[in-house]
């Protein structure tokens, strides 16, 4: 029986780019040839946490990875398998010498097939080489250096793309293999949101860089305004598109050429504490599941399905909260401070359990992160016991941060006909407003689905409560002997 020949393998996951991937720098000049690989497994189309638009997403990044590689004869090997399956495959035909990919702060179920991988890696000595990615460290038991170690990771220069055909394992080779091919005609989507591609991150990069970050800070909190304000960066970072270094190398540059430094060092912040977060995830991922303070576990919180749907489709009552939940579900996008808002609502006014509100919104955001999306949703949802309790007012937010009614009219068109200051408080209407603006409030729009006003004073006293138990008490101090930087009083 003739020899195998010998490949290494480059595993691509959430890092779909050629421009700052040093695990994929490190694949191809090893000198056995590269295959290079994409599974849209099972264990994530298939999961909850998911949509047809993040899909869409990177099957468009990855024909953009496709038509660069063309140039040296290869493609990605884009599967619908188990990742297993296709490694068993390429080791049918080959013998797989190396395994390069990103380390990956997922979900539990990523965890157990990276558990899964090292074994099969194991017991065939393939050797599986995993790079830190974005500044998150595996295996941290604190934040000690933490932010030095960060710093120095993103200073480290960007090294230069070095690569020949030889490189890798031709098309005529790939395409003579047995793989289960993606289809994406069943995973089309007719929303309005942005395409994927590292050409698409590096337009709203230097589109942002170059004009837009001027009205950053003054627009970051406004529905609408945010929109353009913002670098709208977030999916290309999530799923790899451009490397977090690469985005704050390119801002600390543009600062030194005379750059607007108050907007773009509040930027350049938010890109460390996407990482501290991630972090915290990495190094506690059981938030997935339950809240990071055990002593939360105490909260009782009736579910309620009526609730749960108003809230999922925008039809609860309340202006603001429907126009945000209408543009997500639309676009994929929303600015922080409405993100926030919703969880909010969901966990304080309406007083439900955060476990059944976080996966349709990580459904939604295009630039869904499981090391964000969780320690968030948690912090607004006011279960860590050690940050500060905030419970939006959307009537507040709405007339502060949208107050002519644009981002309201725009995803909630049914308050068009009503003046202004009913237009965000729409159940003020009078009966003689009815008729004269014929408009209904319970027929046209909603009827507020809890009174707001009640509802924060029931979740402010029984969240309170809560935090004064010794239980608590002694879990946020773990938490932030855990967490916390160790020359910050409050974590960083």
């Amino acid at each position: 029986m003739p020899t195998k020949s010998e490949v290494s393998v480059f595993w691509f996951k959430r890092d779909l780019r050629v421009l700052d991937n040093p695990a994929l720098q490190a694949a191809v000049i090893d000198p056995t040839p590269t295959l290079l690989v994409y599974n849209f497994e099972p264990l994530l189309t298939e999961n909850h946490h998911y949509d047809k638009r993040h899909w869409k997403f990177v099957f468009e990044s990855l024909e953009e990875l496709n038509h660069f590689f063309s140039q040296y004869d290869t493609k990605i090997i884009i599967s619908s398998s188990d990742i297993l399956h296709t490694f068993g495959e390429i080791q049918k035909r080959y013998t797989i010498k190396t395994i390069y990919s990103h380390q990956e702060t997922g979900l539990a179920c990523t965890y157990t097939r990276d558990q899964e991988v090292a074994g099969f890696c194991s017991s065939l000595s393939i050797d599986w080489k995993e790079f830190t990615n974005n500044g998150v460290f595996r295996g941290l038991s604190n934040r000690k250096n933490w932010r030095k170690k960060w710093y120095q990771f993103m200073s480290e220069p960007i090294q230069n793309w070095q690569v020949t055909k030889d490189s890798f394992v031709s098309i005529a080779a790939i395409d003579g293999m047995n793989f289960n091919p993606f289809e994406w005609t069943k995973h089309k989507t007719d929303q309005i949101r942005q395409k994927g591609g590292t050409k698409q991150g590096l337009a709203y990069l230097n589109s942002f860089i170059g004009d837009r970050h001027k009205s950053y800070q003054n627009s970051i909190s406004k529905p609408e305004l945010s929109r353009r304000a913002c670098s709208r960066l977030s999916p290309y970072i999530a799923w790899g598109n451009l490397s977090v270094r690469y985005v704050w190398q390119t801002a600390e540059k543009a600062k030194r050429k005379g750059a607007s430094k108050f907007q773009l060092n509040a930027f350049t912040s938010r890109l460390r504490w996407q990482a501290h977060f991630i972090q915290k995830f990495e190094m506690e991922d059981r938030m997935e599941f339950e809240s990071i303070n055990k002593g939360y576990a105490s909260l009782d919180k009736a579910v309620d399905e009526s609730l749960i749907q108003a809230w999922k489709d925008g039809q609860t009552g309340l202006p603001l909260v429907d126009a945000s939940m209408r543009c997500l579900v639309q676009t994929g996008y929303i600015n922080f401070r409405m993100r926030a808002m919703l969880v909010s609502f969901f966990t304080h006014h309406l007083w439900q359990p955060w476990q059944h509100g976080v996966t349709h919104l990580a459904k939604q955001f295009l630039d869904f992160e499981p090391g964000i999306h969780y320690p968030q949703f948690q912090m607004q949802a006011g279960e860590t016991g050690i940050n500060m309790l905030r419970i939006y007012n959307p009537v507040k937010n709405s007339l502060t941060h949208d107050p002519e009614g644009v981002f309201l009219c725009k995803w909630v068109p049914e308050l068009r006909k009503l003046p202004l200051h009913l237009q965000h408080e729409p159940w003020n209407i009078t009966a003689i407003e009815e008729e004269l603006y014929d408009f209904s409030l319970g027929k046209d729009y909603p009827k507020p689905v809890v009174d707001l006003q009640t509802a924060a004073r029931h979740a402010s006293k029984k969240l309170w409560s809560i935090k004064g138990s010794a239980k608590v008490r002694k879990e946020s101090k773990r938490i932030l002997l855990k967490h916390t930087l160790a020359d910050r009083n409050n974590f960083d």
